[in-house]
């Protein structure tokens, strides 16, 4: 499982996206740790700037270029 966000790649060290990307973080690992409980899946977070997403892209693509 994926929670993503796209952010304008000047945005990427403001500081409120950073507070964002570490609550996401914190709530990726709670929820994969929660799903390991009953076999689901672990979820990931992934933070991709703007300028990087092409209408031939993928999301794995992406979030292994990019995955946090």
């Amino acid at each position: 499982m994926m929670n993503t966000l796209t952010k304008k790649r000047t945005e990427l060290d403001d500081s409120s996206v950073i507070a964002k990307k570490e609550a996401a973080l914190k709530w990726c690992t709670n929820a994969s740790d929660h799903a390991a409980s009953y076999g689901g899946k672990p979820w990931r977070y992934v933070l991709i700037p703007h300028d990087e997403i092409m209408e031939n892209m993928t999301l794995d693509s992406l979030a292994i270029r990019f995955d946090s």
